[in-house]
């Protein structure tokens, strides 16, 4: 009896409270509690994490581990938190560095969509000595920004980032009325083919490519690689595949620094276009993503298409927008 208690107990926390994000803001609990402790910090200059993790866990009460990985997460989007010293690489799949040596204080941006006390529903922490935010109160769909993935129990969500710019103006196509169609954006660059995207619901599928040029007869060079990658796993994916004679090849040189660049070089008698084919058939340089969206809404995980995800972080700041009105009349 004690076990068909607690299985489920567990599970709907997890499911709940930790893996996938709430509808309501786009934030899973550990982002939330960052951002609202990042904001009780905030005077103008930067916190060094350490301080901001320590912050946090009077309302997440985790390892400080799980803290840090979550704001190296969202620091590496680039848009709510401003980040000093080093963050890690995305291309090269590089962490930060320790909290103890990173800063970070929250974005004009963020401080201007994220925040308002007034309209806030304030629920006790953990231990009932301080007041956290059930939601932020967020006037922009930044689930589909910054994209999510989380493993529950028996459930999973995988949301991919989308273009900020073009959720602006879908958001504005969605108040209108208008048809609102949008695909991901993925920050390093590739090629990828959508006509499975299924609205980013469960059985869609999204094919990503890396960007492979060539420079002369012997040499190509790949300067964009796939989601999901890095340019190391990309690397190894090579050599693998070399090993197991798929493809030829005679030396690879990883100049990644700012953008991505690793050169292959080919031996004779190796025609650079087929290349280019067996690199896409054997190696990583091509992937499929399959997409789950997936959030909490009223306290049940629901499966919904990012098109409605995004109609409903539309409706809701025309809602907190006349809240803010009423306030300000009363």
């Amino acid at each position: 009896g004690m076990y068909k208690e607690w299985f489920l107990d567990y599970a709907s926390y997890v499911i709940l409270e930790r893996a996938v994000p709430a509808m309501e803001d786009g934030f899973k609990p550990v982002q939330r509690r960052i951002l609202h402790s990042m904001k009780e910090l905030d005077d103008g200059r930067y916190n060094k994490v350490a301080n901001i993790i320590g912050n946090t866990m009077k309302y997440h009460p985790h390892g400080d581990a799980s803290i840090g990985d979550a704001i190296v997460q969202i620091g590496q989007k680039d848009l709510l938190i401003d980040c000093q010293g080093n963050w890690g690489n995305l291309l090269t799949g590089d962490g930060a560095a320790a909290p103890r040596y990173i800063e970070a204080r929250t974005t004009k941006f963020a401080n201007h969509v994220l925040y308002n006390s007034k309209t806030t529903n304030w629920l006790s922490s953990y231990d009932g000595r301080n007041k956290e935010p059930q939601y932020l109160p967020v006037k922009f769909p930044v689930l589909l920004n910054h994209g999510a993935e989380g493993i529950a129990v028996g459930l999973a969500c995988k949301i991919l980032p989308h273009n900020f710019i073009e959720l602006i103006d879908a958001s504005i196509n969605a108040l209108r009325g208008k048809k609102v169609e949008i695909f991901p954006d993925f920050p390093n660059g590739g090629l990828a083919d959508f006509t499975q995207y299924n609205d980013g619901l469960r059985g869609g599928k999204v094919r990503v490519r890396a960007g492979i040029e060539k420079l002369n007869n012997k040499t190509l060079i790949i300067n964009q690689i796939p989601f999901g990658t890095t340019t190391d796993s990309l690397i190894d994916s090579i050599v693998k595949a070399t090993e197991k004679n798929k493809i030829k090849v005679k030396k690879i040189e990883d100049n990644t620094a700012a953008e991505a660049e690793i050169l292959i070089h080919l031996p004779s008698g190796v025609s650079p276009d087929k290349m280019i084919d067996a690199l896409y058939a054997f190696t990583n340089c091509e992937m499929s993503i399959s997409p789950n969206a997936c959030v909490i809404e009223k306290n049940k995980p629901v499966f919904i298409g990012v098109s409605e995800i995004l109609k409903k972080s539309a409706q809701r700041t025309v809602d907190l927008l006349k809240l803010e009105l009423e306030i300000k009349l009363s």
